[in-house]
């Protein structure tokens, strides 16, 4: 019969109370951070960049030179940018969200690279003379940094990323009709997911 082991002591001496308590708040913190979406993404402001591509498109379909074609829609590309970011910042004022919190940090972080190496293909394929396939290398990074800094968003938002991912896709399979399908991404996703992001989550 063999005797029983002692048990190892335990020790009485319960851990400091603020030592719990900042890792009750770090935990509390971590939490709240990752469960905070980045909600100043602007509707309105997608629906009137859905607008003026749908302009820009019509205007780029009277222009068969690849250079004029290129400058109609790099210009809409600058005047999106502008509507786009001067929306957010109302938006962001208006629901009092920080531009510079974390979930607004990882949205930028991941929209900005893809949309840095779509500018970047432009000026490759251009000069190789692969304008044609720019509509759809637009469109699927656009649709890629839509992706992944909707991921820090609503819900909404990636699922508008990946309409835009499959548009770019079909314009690469059909780089005839690049134009058309500048209109259907820039011009009628944006105005489509704009008015819905509008409705449910605030302008």
């Amino acid at each position: 019969m063999t005797s029983p082991r002692p048990l190892s002591p335990v020790s009485d001496e319960p851990p400091a109370l603020h030592a719990r308590a900042m890792d009750n708040l770090s935990f509390i913190r971590d939490t709240m951070e990752r469960a905070t979406a980045f909600t100043a993404v602007p509707g309105w402001g997608g629906a009137a960049m859905g607008l003026t591509a749908l302009g820009a498109a019509a205007l780029a379909a009277t222009r068969p030179a690849p250079s004029e074609w290129l400058g109609v829609w790099v210009g809409e590309a600058v005047l999106a940018t502008v509507i786009g970011a001067a929306a957010l910042v109302r938006k962001a004022r208006s629901a009092k969200t920080p531009l510079l919190s974390q979930p607004a940090r990882r949205f930028f972080l991941s929209f900005v690279p893809p949309i840095v190496v779509g500018a970047l293909l432009t000026a490759v394929l251009y000069r190789g003379g692969l304008w044609q396939a720019l509509p759809g290398t637009w469109l699927l990074l656009y649709g890629t940094g839509v992706v992944t800094g909707g991921a820090f968003s609503v819900r909404v938002v990636p699922l508008m990323g990946l309409c835009f991912m499959a548009t770019g896709a079909a314009a690469l399979a059909l780089p005839g009709w690049g134009t058309g399908w500048m209109a259907l991404g820039f011009g009628f996703l944006h105005v489509v997911f704009g008015v819905l992001i509008a409705r449910r989550y605030g302008g």
